[in-house]
């Protein structure tokens, strides 16, 4: 059976979502899964697609970063689907890794694109350095201190941290220190 897998970082991602999911339906996958969360978080589709897929089935997904965040967690969902006898295919790239040239291609395409991954992050660090040195780069705004005469009037209404925080859209710890000055 194929079992096909969609994900988008974001619920503005609605398109993408939905493309996927037309592009996997296509392909004629027996059972979808899908979610819009981050790479990063608990992806409860993704394991649940996992846990489904029993011997000679197939986990498709379109895009090789629609699965995994990394070399090595891209490493760990293979070794389990091939614990369970699950192949792997991806369809922007070709790859099925019911054949060993399949295998192949996923580990050397993993690589480059971990490879590439870390040079942009370098190529940003090397950036953000060279805009500190010439005076240009500030960092992001700090918002909570901004706010810090609101959190204190708020405060002084009787709400709560958690109330203030959620009010402002700032987190319970900004409130805190705008409370508690001396204290941060």
């Amino acid at each position: 059976m194929l079992i096909g897998y969609a994900r988008t970082s974001t619920l503005e991602q609605d398109a993408g979502l939905e493309a996927q999911v037309r592009d996997l339906t296509a392909l004629g996958c027996g059972k979808l899964y899908q979610e819009q969360v981050s790479s990063v978080a608990p992806r409860k589709a993704l394991e649940a697609a996992i846990d489904f897929a029993r011997q000679g089935d197939t986990l498709v997904v379109t895009k090789l970063d629609r699965l995994a965040r990394s070399v090595v967690h891209l490493g760990k969902i293979i070794e389990t689907l091939e614990a369970k006898g699950v192949a792997l295919r991806i369809l922007n790239l070709g790859v099925d890794t019911a054949t060993p040239t399949g295998k192949l291609m996923l580990n050397v395409l993993g690589g480059v694109a971990q490879f590439e991954r870390e040079m942009m992050l370098e190529r940003q660090r090397e950036g953000i350095a060279k805009a500190k040195a010439e005076g240009a780069y500030k960092g992001r705004k700090p918002t909570a201190r901004a706010k810090a005469e609101e959190v204190k009037a708020l405060a002084a209404e009787g709400l709560s941290m958690a109330a203030i925080a959620a009010r402002l859209g700032i987190g319970k710890g900004s409130v805190h220190r705008a409370l508690n000055p001396k204290a941060a």
